[in-house]
C-alpha cells in the first residue's frame, strides 16, 4: 500500500530531516514510529500527506507516485488519508455533531449523507451521547475521540496519528489506543508516530525507530530503543 524508495528531505539551507529512508507498509498493517523530536517522524508522515515533497527518492502510495500529483487531485489523496494531531484541531464554536459533520460539508457531501453516516462514526468512537457538546465541555480524551471520528468520516484506508496522546493523561492515552486497534481490527492501516514508551512496548505490533533522520531499526514486533 505504502512505499518509500530511497527518500531524502532537506531544509534550506542544508538541515536533512529524513535520509535514504525506504521501508514498506502493507494494508491493515498497525506500524509505530518512534524516534526523538528532530528526528524525522513528523516530516515522514507530511510526505505521505503530499504536505512536502521529497528532495530524493519517491513515495507510493496504491502504486501511485505522490509526488507527481497533481494539485487539484491532492484532495483525492487525502481522503484516502486521515489525519490525527496531538492539538486536535477542533472548531471551538462548532459542537461534536457539527466538527465531524464539517469534514463531510466540505468535500460536498449532502445533508442526507451526513445524516446517514453520522450515527455509525459516532459509535465506533463513543461518542453518541456527546452529539451537543462543544469542545470545551469534554475531556482530553473526548476531544481526540472527536479528531478521530472525522479522520474516519470519510472511510479512508489509512490513519496517520501524529503524536495523538501527547496531551492526555495515561487513562486517557489507554483509551485512544485502544480505539485505534478498534479501527484497525475493521482493516484500516494505521500509522501512528509517539513518544510513549509504555504505549510501544504493550502494542507488540510493528516499529519503525528514527535517528537523526535514518531508519536505524525496523522490526516486526519492535520495542521502544533508543
Amino acid at each position: 500500500m505504502i512505499t518509500f524508495q530511497n527518500v531524502s528531505k532537506v531544509y534550506h539551507p542544508n538541515i536533512i530531516a529524513l535520509e535514504n529512508a525506504s521501508f514498506q507498509i502493507v494494508p491493515k498493517e498497525f506500524v509505530c514510529l518512534v524516534g526523538k523530536s528532530g528526528a524525522g517522524k513528523t516530516t515522514l508522515l507530511k510526505l505521505l500527506l503530499a504536505e512536502e515533497k521529497p528532495s530524493q527518492g519517491q513515495v507510493f502510495f496504491n502504486e501511485q507516485n505522490i509526488g507527481n500529483i497533481k494539485m487539484d487531485h491532492l484532495p483525492v489523496l487525502r481522503r484516502q488519508i486521515g489525519a490525527v494531531f496531538q492539538d486536535y484541531k477542533l472548531l471551538n464554536f462548532k459542537t461534536v455533531y457539527e466538527n465531524i459533520a464539517y469534514a463531510m460539508e466540505v468535500i460536498g457531501a449532502s445533508d442526507a449523507e451526513i445524516k446517514r453516516d453520522m450515527p455509525e462514526i459516532l459509535d465506533v468512537v463513543g461518542l453518541s451521547h456527546k452529539t451537543s457538546s462543544f469542545p470545551i465541555e469534554l475531556s482530553g480524551g473526548e476531544k481526540q475521540r472527536v479528531a478521530i471520528a472525522r479522520a474516519l468520516i470519510h472511510r479512508p484506508k489509512v490513519i496517520l496519528a501524529d503524536e495523538p496522546t501527547g496531551n492526555l493523561d495515561p487513562y486517557h492515552t489507554l483509551d485512544i489506543i485502544r480505539l485505534l486497534l478498534k479501527i484497525n481490527e475493521f482493516g484500516t492501516t494505521i500509522i501512528l508516530s509517539t513518544h510513549n514508551r509504555e504505549v510501544i512496548n504493550s502494542l507488540g505490533k510493528r516499529v519503525i525507530t528514527l535517528q537523526e533522520g535514518k531508519i536505524i531499526r525496523d522490526e516486526k514486533q519492535g520495542r521502544f530503543i533508543l
